[in-house]
């Protein structure tokens, strides 16, 4: 199966970076589904949020050819669910990327219920034209990366949120004790706090209790902050770079110190 036109649903960082991974020098955008016409292979990158995922793949289907497969940027949303919503189960596949997706090596793959083999093969060639090493998950939430990493992320959300340790200290404590490019507060900032929410509530409705959301992590995402796109997080921000501490997490810093 021969993939020569790609269309990216979505123009956030996660989809502008799909496409300037895949071909800047022929990229033309269209405020409309409409190109998805010529589509062979449409990748979705909008909220990680279930119905606005489907919603897409509905409306696809009246525009796409039969031979166009959907893949989906999600990070937790089952690809069976999204098939669901499709006239085409077999022809969709999970394509996830990581940030920021020009410098990051990896795209896992995730096959649903009802993806073919010829699916599976034909975006596997597509990801490796793009320079990614691969791996596959079975459609099961979090998938490989995000069912090890996230639960870490929600953790020191905890480990804040229970006076443990500070934020500071808790990414200093991963960085230098553990030798992590990133601490995981950091990390969370960078990912967005709405989106490590969204994984974690998806992962203890389908595994269970252990993976529910940090109480604070949720009071961060309702006030509003929701790290390094919203200007704060756990840190505050100023054209992108990291100014200091959250000042609202002020209260945090003194006690656990």
């Amino acid at each position: 199966m021969a993939i020569r036109n790609i269309f990216v649903v979505g123009a956030g960082l996660m989809g502008s970076g799909i496409a300037q991974n895949a071909a800047l020098a022929r990229l033309s955008i269209d405020a409309t589904l409409e190109s998805a016409k010529d589509a062979d292979l449409v990748i979705e990158a909008i909220v990680e949020e279930l119905g606005a995922k489907q919603a897409v793949f509905t409306a696809l289907e009246d525009i796409c050819p039969a031979h166009t497969i959907f893949a989906s940027n999600t990070s937790s949303i089952s690809l069976t669910a999204l098939a669901a919503a499709t006239r085409r189960p077999s022809q969709v596949v999970g394509m996830h990327f990581f940030s920021p997706v020009p410098r990051m090596r990896l795209c896992e793959i995730i096959f649903g219920l009802l993806t073919t083999q010829d699916v599976l093969d034909a975006v596997k060639e597509v990801a490796e034209k793009m320079g990614k090493t691969i791996i596959q998950a079975d459609d099961k939430p979090g998938f490989i990366v995000n069912r090890a990493l996230l639960p870490m992320l929600n953790e020191a959300c905890v480990i804040v949120g229970s006076y443990i340790g500070s934020v500071e200290e808790v990414d200093n404590g991963m960085k230098l004790g553990c030798n992590h490019p990133m601490g995981p507060l950091e990390l969370a900032d960078m990912i967005g706090l709405d989106i490590l929410l969204n994984v974690m509530t998806t992962m203890e409705k389908e595994i269970g209790a252990k993976y529910a959301p940090s109480l604070l992590l949720r009071k961060l995402v309702v006030s509003g902050f929701l790290g390094r796109k919203s200007g704060a997080g756990f840190y505050t921000y100023e054209n992108g770079k990291k100014t200091g501490v959250n000042p609202v997490l002020a209260h945090f810093q003194s006690v656990a110190r």
